[in-house]
C-alpha cells in the first residue's frame, strides 16, 4: 500500500488508549500527593463519593486524550522539504522540522503500546534537548516508511521515489551482522554500574528509614528496645551480612536492569548506517549515521577485560551545554571483534592511539589535597569543634585514605591524551576505563587556558567541544598542546564533513 505524508493525517484509532494512558500517567504525577493522602485515610471515606469521584476522573481523562488524538496531525511539505507536527487542545502548538537538520528517527514500543498493537516515533535534531517530534500511536509498517522518508536527504531522489518505495528498500535489509548474546547481557549485569546502582539503593533505604522511624513513633516504639537488640546481636556478623545482603541486590538489580533493556539486541547494516534494536518489555529501533557520530566512546573494566566484553557509547549531535545521558547511544556486551566492524563501519578505518600527551605531576598533588588531605581536615576540624563522637569512628580513616588514595592514583596513571592524524583519543578512569573518540574534522570549538603560575612550567589545558560534548585534558605540555590546537583548526577549516 503507498503511504502518502503530503497530507495531514492523524495516529491510529486505537492510539487513543494509549494517548489515555500517557495523560493518565501526567496527572497522576501531578496529583500524588492528594492520592496519598486519600490512600491512608480510605476507611473514612464515603464508598459512593469516592466511586463517583474516580469515575469522573477518568471520564474527564478520557474527554481529553480524545480532544488530543483529534487535534494531533502530522504530514509532510515536499516543497519546502519540512516534517510538520500539529498539536494541542487549548494552546495549539505547530513544530516544523527541516528533514536536512533530522539527526535520529527511533522507532519505539513500550508495553502498552505492544498490547494495543502500536508504534512509537520520534524525531530527534540537534536543535533541542528533547525530542522534537513524537508520534505516539501508529503503525509499523506507516512508521518505517515515514521512517524512511524522514532520514532521506537527497531532494533530487525523494521528489521522484514514494514511501512505498523507501518501504520496501527498509525491508530489503541484511540480516543483523552484530548480536548480543544473553551470555554477555549477564556479564555486562555483573560487571558493571556498581556505583550507580549502590546509590540508588541507599537513596531508597533512606526514604524507607525516615518513613519507618515516622511510623515507629506513631507506634510508640521504644528506641532503647532497639538498642537493647541492637546491642544483642554481633556486630561483625551484622556487619558481614548486610555487605554480602548489599552486593547480591547489587548484582540482582544490575542483572535484571541489563537484560530488560537491552535483551535481544541487534546490529544490522543499513544503507551505509547502523540499524539496533533492543529491548525486552519497551523496544527501541533506532539509527545511527556515522556521518552524524560526533564522540564515540570504549567503556572497559578489569573483569570485563577478563571476561573479553565491553560497552560502546556513540553520541550524536545535541544541542545545550548539558549532555543528556538518555541521548547516548549504547551497545553494551561487544567483543574486540565486534568492535572491529563497528569502527570500520563508523569511521572506516580502525582508531589507533598516536603521539601521547600526559598530566604534569601536578595534578595528581592536586588531586591528593582536594579528595584526601582536605576531607580528612574537615572531619577532625567537625569531630573536635563540633561534634566529638566523630572520633569514635577516626579508624576508618585509614580504610578511606587507601580507598579514595587507589581511585586518584589509578585515575591519574590512566589519564591520557592521543593524538594522530585522524583521530584524538582521550584516556580516563580508575576502574571502568573510559577511551572518547572524535575526529578533528568534527570539532566546532576549543578552548585553551593556562593559570599565571602555570606559565613557568608550561602546562595547560585544552577544551575540544563537539556538537556531542566536550572532551577535557587538563595540565598537559601547553607547547604541545598549542601546536596540536593549530593544526586541528586548519582541519576544521578544511573539513567538508556533514555532521548536522
Amino acid at each position: 500500500m503507498e503511504q502518502q505524508f503530503n497530507s495531514p493525517q492523524r495516529q491510529s484509532s486505537i492510539g487513543i488508549l494509549v494517548t489515555f494512558f500517557d495523560t493518565l500517567q501526567q496527572w497522576g504525577r501531578g496529583l500524588w500527593p492528594i492520592m496519598v493522602v486519600y490512600a491512608f485515610r480510605f476507611n473514612e471515606l464515603n464508598k459512593v463519593y469516592l466511586f463517583l469521584g474516580v469515575s469522573v476522573f477518568l471520564l474527564i481523562i478520557a474527554f481529553v486524550a480524545y480532544l488530543k488524538y483529534l487535534n494531533f496531525t502530522f504530514y509532510l511539505e515536499s516543497e519546502n522539504e519540512e516534517f510538520i507536527i500539529n498539536e494541542g487542545i487549548l494552546n495549539k502548538t505547530r513544530t516544523i522540522i527541516q528533514l536536512d537538520k533530522i539527526q535520529q528517527v527511533d522507532i519505539n514500543q513500550s508495553l502498552i503500546q505492544r498490547f494495543i498493537g502500536v508504534y512509537e516515533l520520534n524525531v530527534d535534531t540537534a536543535g533541542s534537548t528533547k525530542k522534537e517530534g513524537k508520534i505516539k500511536a501508529i503503525s509499523h509498517s506507516l512508521a518505517l516508511a515515514l521512517k524512511a522518508r524522514l532520514l532521506e536527504n537527497d531532494k533530487k531522489k525523494t521528489d521522484a521515489i514514494n514511501a512505498e518505495e523507501f518501504l520496501q528498500v527498509e525491508n530489503i535489509e541484511e540480516k543483523p551482522f552484530i548480536k548480543i548474546s544473553f551470555l554477555s547481557l549477564l556479564k555486562v549485569g555483573v560487571t558493571s554500574n556498581y556505583v550507580k546502582t549502590l546509590g540508588l539503593i541507599l537513596a531508597f533505604l533512606a526514604t524507607v528509614f525516615e518513613n519507618g522511624k515516622n511510623l515507629m513513633s506513631e507506634q510508640d516504639f521504644s528506641e532503647e528496645h532497639i538498642g537493647n537488640y541492637i546491642d544483642q546481636s554481633s556486630a561483625v556478623r551484622s556487619i558481614g551480612l548486610i555487605f554480602f545482603l548489599m552486593l547480591g541486590l547489587i548484582l540482582i538489580i544490575n542483572l535484571v536492569r541489563v537484560v530488560f533493556k537491552y535483551f535481544d539486541y541487534q546490529i544490522t547494516k543499513q544503507k551505509g548506517s547502523l540499524l539496533l534494536s533492543f529491548g525486552l518489555l519497551s523496544t527501541k529501533s533506532t539509527i545511527v549515521k556515522p556521518e552524524k557520530v560526533q564522540i564515540v566512546t570504549v567503556s572497559r573494566n578489569y573483569f570485563q577485560k577478563k571476561m573479553n566484553i565491553l560497552e560502546i557509547k556513540i553520541k550524536q549531535a545535541t544541542s545545550g551545554d548539558k549532555e543528556d545521558g538518555k541521548s547516548i547511544i549504547e551497545i553494551p556486551g561487544c567483543d574486540e571483534n565486534e568492535r572491529m566492524a563497528i569502527f570500520k563501519l563508523l569511521f572506516h578505518t580502525m582508531p589507533e592511539k598516536g603521539i601521547v600527551l600526559k598530566p604534569n605531576y601536578r595534578k595528581l598533588v592536586f588531586s591528593i589535597f582536594l579528595f584526601m588531605l582536605l576531607p580528612v581536615a574537615a572531619f577532625f576540624a567537625f569531630a573536635n569543634y563540633i561534634q566529638p563522637v566523630f572520633l569514635e569512628y577516626v579508624y576508618f580513616l585509614p580504610l578511606y585514605l587507601l580507598f579514595v588514595g587507589l581511585i586518584v592514583c589509578f585515575g591519574y596513571r590512566n589519564n591520557r591524551l592521543y593524538i594522530n592524524d585522524n583521530f584524538i583519543i582521550k584516556q580516563s578512569g580508575a576502574w571502568d576505563i573510559d577511551n572518547k573518540i572524535i575526529e578533528p574534522g568534527k570539532i566546532q570549538a576549543i578552548t585553551t587556558s593556562q593559570l599565571f603560575w602555570h606559565k613557568k612550567a608550561d602546562i595547560g589545558s585544552v577544551i575540544i567541544h563537539t556538537a556531542g560534548g566536550n572532551m577535557v585534558f587538563q595540565m598537559g605540555n601547553f607547547a604541545m598542546i598549542k601546536s596540536y590546537v593549530n593544526l586541528w583548526l586548519y582541519k576544521i577549516e578544511a573539513s567538508n564533513n556533514n555532521w548536522m
